[in-house]
């Protein structure tokens, strides 16, 4: 085991890139046109395009350190999470109708939806053939076999969230509180869950170990999209990097919905009637983000978000590490992309 004092996140990034590269790059002949569009949707197609943050294969290649000392070993799972996630991406930007993704055109918007949805079935495939090189690094086929089962299950949680989430736009009543909460949990929490978890699963076989870790994760996870929740309706442009357009957008978020259940009478039918409408103006914009205010749902997403933050924080002071560097950065992470 080689232990470092100095965890260098970039290095790791540009590591997990070239793990990803190992699977989708260099591909010739007549499928080339599909690694092609696979590489500009990850934005590893040389055009120095948006690449996202790459924060769950992060995360995991963090676990992993903090228990086994170095990252290298965990690199295919880190890209096979990376992968599994943006499959899940190709397919919801269809579904959503978004023809943007990180300030470029989403792959149906350029390509077509056919095309798209089988570039989409492509990254998952890949995604699950990028841990069999876990077996070549050394790695016992039972680890294999519970981390892709881990895979597995993580993928029908995605799925049934996002169910949730498609089933839900086509009623007239709005999601509860209590069922969004357990949508994220299936479209958000999970992943980062999983990511965590199967960087603990590589480093150790101490079950109470990678229970905590996943604990860990399920927590950042909700505190991470109840974060987005806030930042999309009352986050900074110069902070975030994005204008907080939820309220244009009609998104289904916590605010919103708790705005639903909890705001006076009055305001819950006026926020229904403005929720209706195919564009809203500047001034009813500002209208709905008061009535959200009124009905305290900035304070509660806020208190849910600092709540969840507070557990993973908690799960993370009571883990025994190799290697203290690495728990530190994943502390900082935390602290970085939750701002609530």
């Amino acid at each position: 085991m080689t232990v470092t004092n100095d965890i260098d996140l970039a290095q790791m990034l540009a590591d997990t890139e070239a793990e990803i590269l190992r699977v989708v790059g260099g591909r010739d002949g007549a499928t080339a046109g599909v690694y092609e569009m696979i590489r500009y949707h990850l934005g590893l197609d040389g055009s120095e395009g948006p690449r996202g943050k790459r924060m769950r294969p992060l995360l995991g290649l963090l676990a992993y350190t903090s228990i086994a000392g170095d990252h290298a070993a965990a690199l295919p799972g880190a890209a096979a999470v990376e992968l599994g996630h943006n499959f899940s991406l190709v397919h919801d930007d269809i579904e959503d109708g978004d023809v943007e993704r990180r300030h470029r055109p989403t792959l149906w918007a350029l390509h077509g939806v056919p095309q798209a949805i089988n570039t989409g079935d492509l990254i998952f495939s890949l995604s699950r053939v990028a841990l069999h090189r876990l077996s070549d690094l050394g790695f016992s086929d039972s680890k294999v076999l519970r981390l892709m089962r881990l895979y597995d299950e993580t993928c029908v949680q995605l799925c049934e969230g996002q169910y949730i989430d498609i089933a839900t736009s086509d009623r007239d009543a709005p999601m509860t509180v209590e069922l969004y909460f357990d949508m994220i949990g299936r479209k958000t929490a999970a992943l980062i869950a999983a990511s965590i978890e199967a960087g603990a699963l590589l480093a150790t076989d101490d079950d109470e170990v990678i229970a905590r870790y996943r604990r860990f994760g399920w927590s950042l996870g909700l505190a991470f999209q109840l974060n987005d929740d806030l930042l999309g309706i009352w986050g900074e442009e110069h902070k975030t990097g994005k204008v907080p357009t939820d309220v244009v957008r009609n998104k289904k978020t916590l605010p919103v919905l708790y705005a639903f259940e909890h705001a006076a009478p009055a305001d819950r039918e006026r926020l229904a009637q403005l929720r209706s409408l195919p564009e809203l103006s500047g001034a009813e914009v500002a209208e709905v983000v008061a009535i959200l205010e009124r009905a305290g749902a900035d304070a509660f997403t806020r208190s849910e978000a600092r709540r969840h933050r507070d557990a993973a924080l908690a799960e993370l002071d009571g883990l025994t590490v190799v290697e203290p560097a690495a728990r530190e950065k994943l502390a900082g992470i935390i602290h970085s992309v939750i701002s609530a």
